[in-house]
Formats: C-alpha cells, sequence, structure tokens
C-alpha cells in the first residue's frame, strides 16, 4: 500500500502552487517598475525589455530552481556552504531587505500613493496612510495567521480577482493603444546601454532575492499536498517556478509596451505609479482610478501574505523560542511602522541594499545549481562571495542618498570603482567574480592532487615503520 509520500499530483496541483509562487512574487513594484521601463526605454523598448527580463524572471526562476536542486527551504541553505555563521548573516540581510525595511512596507506605501492619497482632501496623507497601512498588515497577518491556509489564500483567492483586473487594463491598452512604442523617444540613459539599463531596473522588483526567502513557504505548502520526499518536493517546486516566472514574463513584456506607447500622450513620469493612473483615467476616467486602486491593493497584499509568512517560518525555525505568529506580529508591527516613512523614503534607501544584495544572491544562486560539479566545496563558494563582496560594497556606497554618496569617504571609494571592468553600467562585481571562481576551482580541482602526491611518502613511512 502506497504511503502518502507518494501520491501523484494533478495538474490542478501544480497549478495551484504555480498560482502560490506567482502571487508571492507578483506585488506593486512588478506593476510599476515595468511600466516606468517602457517610457524610459521609449523605441529601445525591445532591448530593455531583455535585461529586464534577466534580472526580473530569470533570475526569480533560477533562486526556485537553486532551492530545489540543492534541496533546501530556504534562503540559510543557500548560504550554508560558507558556514552557519555566513548562511545566518545573509537570511537575516535578505528577510530585512525585502522584509520590514524596504520591500513589506513598500507593498502598502504603493497602492496608497498610488490608488488612494489622490482621492483624499490635502493635508490627509498622513493620517491616510497611518489608517490604509494598519488595515493593509492586520489583513496580511490574518491571511498569514494559519500556515497551512496560505496557499487557499493566494493561490484560490486573491490572484484570479488580480489577473481579470489586470486583463481589463490590457484589453483596453492593446485594442485602442494610445500610440506606436516603436516610435517614442528614449531617454539618453536608455540610448546606449538599454539592454544594461533594463537589467538592473530588474533589481527593483526584488524578486531574485524574494525566491530564495519564498523557499521555505512553498516547501510548506507543497508538503502540504501530501508530498514529503526531498527529491519529489524539489521537482514540483521546479515545475511550478518555470510556469508561474513564465506568466509573469508575458505580463512584463506587456506592461513595458503599455509604458513605450503612453509616452504618445505623457511625458516620462518620475515613477511607475503615476503612469499606471495615467492609462487607467486615459480609458476608464474616475471608475479606472477605482479600479486601479483595488488592483495595486490585491496584487500588494498577496506578496505582503507571502513576505511576512517567509520572515516569520524562517525565523521560527531557527530562532524556535519565539512562535511563528509572535515572529509573524513583530513583521507585521515593524512594517507598518517602516511604511509610515512614505514610498519616497524607502525607495531611496532600498537601492543601495539592492545594489549590495544582487551581486551576493546572483553569484549563490549559480554556484547552487552548479555545486554538483564541485561537490559543493566551501573554497568555490568562499573565493567567489570574497572577491564580489568589494564591488559590492562600492555599488552600495555610490547609491546612497547625497547624504551618504556625496560624503568624502564615499568619494574616495568611488575613485577607486573607476578602475574596475563595467563599472560605468554597474556591473563591476562580474570580473571580480569570475576571477575568484577560476582560484576556487583551481583549490578544488588541485587539491585531490596535492593529497595524492603525499600518498606515497606517507605509505612509505608506514611500511618503514612496519619493518623495523
Amino acid at each position: 500500500m502506497k504511503n502518502l509520500e507518494e501520491r501523484p499530483l494533478n495538474k490542478r496541483d501544480y497549478f495551484l502552487v504555480a498560482s502560490l509562487l506567482f502571487g508571492l512574487f507578483f506585488g506593486a513594484g512588478n506593476l510599476i517598475f515595468p511600466l516606468h521601463l517602457g517610457q524610459l526605454a521609449g523605441s529601445n523598448w525591445g532591448t530593455a525589455a531583455l535585461g529586464f527580463l534577466v534580472t526580473a524572471v530569470v533570475l526569480p526562476l533560477l533562486s526556485v530552481l537553486a532551492i530545489s536542486v540543492t534541496h533546501s527551504e530556504g534562503v540559510y541553505d543557500i548560504g550554508k556552504p560558507l558556514g552557519p555563521a555566513f548562511a545566518l548573516a545573509f537570511m537575516i540581510l535578505i528577510h530585512a531587505t525585502i522584509g520590514p525595511l524596504f520591500g513589506t512596507p513598500r507593498t502598502a506605501t504603493i497602492p496608497f500613493s498610488v490608488g488612494v492619497q489622490p482621492l483624499l482632501p490635502s493635508g490627509f496623507e498622513h493620517a491616510g496612510l497611518l489608517v490604509f497601512s494598519a488595515l493593509f498588515f492586520g489583513a496580511a497577518y490574518l491571511f498569514s495567521y494559519k500556515e497551512n491556509r496560505i496557499m487557499d489564500s493566494v493561490g484560490k483567492a486573491l490572484n484570479p480577482l488580480f489577473l481579470v483586473l489586470l486583463f481589463v487594463v490590457f484589453a483596453f491598452g492593446f485594442l485602442s493603444p494610445m500610440g506606436s512604442a516603436s516610435q517614442q523617444a528614449v531617454t539618453k540613459a536608455y540610448q546606449n546601454a538599454s539592454f544594461f539599463n533594463g537589467f538592473l531596473e530588474g533589481y527593483n522588483t526584488m524578486d531574485a532575492l524574494a525566491g530564495l526567502a519564498f523557499g521555505v513557504t512553498v516547501v510548506t505548502a507543497v508538503k502540504g499536498l501530501g508530498v514529503r520526499s526531498a527529491k519529489r518536493v524539489s521537482v514540483v517546486t521546479a515545475r511550478a517556478g518555470v510556469l508561474a516566472t513564465g506568466m509573469i514574463g508575458l505580463i512584463y513584456l506587456g506592461l513595458i509596451l503599455l509604458g513605450a506607447s503612453s509616452l504618445a500622450n505623457y511625458k516620462v513620469s518620475a515613477e511607475g505609479g503615476t503612469v499606471f493612473n495615467q492609462i487607467v483615467t486615459y480609458y476608464m476616467g474616475g471608475f479606472g482610478h477605482a479600479m486601479l486602486a483595488t488592483l495595486l491593493t490585491v496584487t500588494c497584499l498577496t506578496t505582503a501574505i507571502g513576505l511576512v509568512a517567509a520572515f516569520a517560518q524562517d525565523f521560527h525555525k531557527h530562532f524556535p523560542k519565539i512562535s511563528y505568529r509572535a515572529w509573524l506580529a513583530f513583521m507585521c508591527l515593524a512594517s507598518f511602522l517602516t511604511a509610515n516613512f512614505g514610498l519616497e523614503q524607502i525607495l531611496a534607501w532600498s537601492t543601495p541594499m539592492l545594489m549590495f544584495l544582487y551581486p551576493f544572491a546572483m553569484v549563490l544562486i549559480l554556484l547552487s545549481l552548479t555545486s554538483p560539479l564541485f561537490h559543493k566545496d566551501a573554497a568555490v563558494y568562499f573565493f567567489v562571495v570574497l572577491f564580489t563582496a568589494v564591488p559590492a560594497l562600492l555599488d552600495m556606497m555610490a547609491a546612497f542618498p547625497a547624504v551618504v554618496s556625496q560624503s568624502a569617504f564615499a568619494k574616495t571609494l568611488a575613485s577607486f570603482q573607476q578602475y574596475l571592468p563595467f563599472a560605468s553600467i554597474g556591473m563591476d562585481w562580474v570580473v571580480p567574480a569570475l576571477v575568484g571562481l577560476v582560484i576556487g576551482l583551481g583549490v578544488h580541482f588541485l587539491r585531490p592532487v596535492v593529497a595524492k602526491n603525499n600518498v606515497p611518502t606517507t605509505a612509505h613511512n608506514y611500511m618503514d615503520t612496519k619493518v623495523k
């Protein structure tokens, strides 16, 4: 008799896990950043979209596959080859960035700033944000209260509503386009480096980092379907990840094209929320604005649920004396407090952390995927991460607001940064990481040779001892 471990999953089960992943990944930033990219790139929207898809679709998919290949349950396991101290520090940094410091508060401030604030009388912005964020994170707490109900909440309830609303926006935008995207002006930054600027814009989605953090939530959900074997869990996660990220990629392309087309009627805006507001108001007037507020709130809530649950699950696992629900309450409260600093401050201070963490996340994801080739040797991990650290730190300092980036210390660091290859396009970490990889692989493959050369000497000494 087959036990519960061997229960085969049907198409509906895979679709449900994919729907969970889609809902966890796709938040407000995933709506507004591609729209803004489309406006910045104009007629070069296709090249910029390719760069954006690398960091906003391919990397999140690779992060899910990294969880699957290594049979990991979260971000801690991805960093574990470098030791428990590094793994714990990396986990805390990732969760702090996509959690209470930047990512999770943004899920409340974006729908408020774009959808709700324009409807409020002047002077009520702060009070409105206070009330909205309190209700928002209260709802996130309630949806995440029971771990085994998260997939039902996100996959069955919120995602379908979001997709219906988004379909309505696309129907208007493509059946009656504002203009031809291929004929729109290109901003200066995207005239010669549209691919790499699109690549860096993809950092803002935070999805490569979130993919590592969501691992524990997805694994818990898959096990809730009756799957227990680590191998089967990884296969289910990988298949669902391909389906979810594929759908996200198609939506990104549509949003980027909409953003570029909007230039026929509007100037380049400061951020994507304004673009989206302009598009829906153009096609649907006041009703469109109300629908936008609903759309943003629903999609942000699904992401917030995933972020607060992943934070609570990971921290409860590593600090078990504090319960899952206590960590959940702390995460929601901390996110609520940070959200009330406002969207502008959150975005300004999140960019430096993303410039610092993304290179680490990318190299660790790639090392995890290829780890069977070098038997997960810690030496390879060590040299790659070590050589990535310096340019990542320099990028972080350069990305800080002027109060930090224009300081004497930051300017001194910037003078060294200019000597690194590809620094002008934000890719100065690539060559050092490759150097670290070569050294690490050299240590890995030469170590057995050195040991083997020592074997005859050891054996000879042993035989001499026996003869005596």
